[in-house]
């Protein structure tokens, strides 16, 4: 794993995770990728397409074979892995992310009230990366684990089955509060965890610490909105290297 450390000090920053990415394709190589998922040598990116883009209700369907990856639902938007930016549904992705990314919230501040601001996982991470032998990661991990918020957050996800688990990597996020939690999830609907432009450049947060992932989100979004409808965008799961 590669790690940013400072110059006069021991501090390793963690790693942002990125599982996710969206790359900008042109319309030959989103037909060859249509066809062969060879995205490791078109792209040079190691993955599978990643169905999660809702495709537009307005479209015709001989539209359809525009789209990448398109699959058939019973009900709701229709997903596909990508395809014309004005064939996709962006600002139905970002509402629903935020309204449900809302509720989430709501659902949280229950399950937690009554207990204090937790310590976020990548400062025990940081410490832990920065002396393995001080900071073993069990420790780092029974350190996280021991915080009320903590406790209180996996005592839902024990006692609760399906969608309802509350992420402990969203634990920063969630303590920025409602608004700030559901623009984020908002954001990153359309963004993922990194993105792959024109030029070949790849945005992503510099760190795993939430300060890092605004930025990201922030220069991701503008560059997403300066982009033009039948730009091409392909959400790609990324494989572990």
């Amino acid at each position: 794993m590669n790690k940013r450390t400072a110059a006069a000090a021991t501090t390793v920053i963690p790693d942002a995770v990125v599982r996710t990415m969206i790359v900008c394709v042109s319309d030959e190589l989103s037909q060859v990728l249509d066809s062969t998922r060879n995205l490791e040598r078109h792209l040079g990116v190691s993955g599978t397409s990643c169905p999660r883009y809702w495709a537009s209700p307005a479209i015709y369907p001989w539209q359809r074979r525009q789209l990448i990856d398109l699959r058939k639902a019973k009900t709701g938007p229709r997903y596909c892995a990508g395809g014309p930016i004005g064939l996709l549904d962006l600002a139905g992705m970002r509402h629903g992310a935020y309204v449900g990314a809302s509720v989430r919230h709501a659902h949280w501040a229950r399950v937690v009230a009554g207990t204090k601001a937790a310590t976020p996982w990548p400062v025990f991470l940081q410490k832990h990366l920065s002396d393995p032998s001080a900071c073993p990661m069990d420790t780092a991990t029974a350190e996280f684990n021991r915080q009320p918020r903590v406790q209180a957050m996996r005592m839902h996800n024990a006692a609760t089955y399906g969608p309802g688990h509350l992420d402990l990597g969203d634990l920063e996020m969630f303590q920025a509060g409602a608004s700030a939690y559901a623009n984020y999830h908002a954001l990153w609907a359309l963004c993922t965890d990194a993105f792959l432009t024109e030029a070949g450049d790849r945005m992503q947060p510099a760190s795993a610490f939430f300060a890092d992932r605004i930025t990201y989100l922030e220069q991701a979004a503008r560059y997403l909105d300066s982009l033009d409808e039948s730009q091409r965008l392909f959400a790609v799961t990324l494989h572990d290297s």
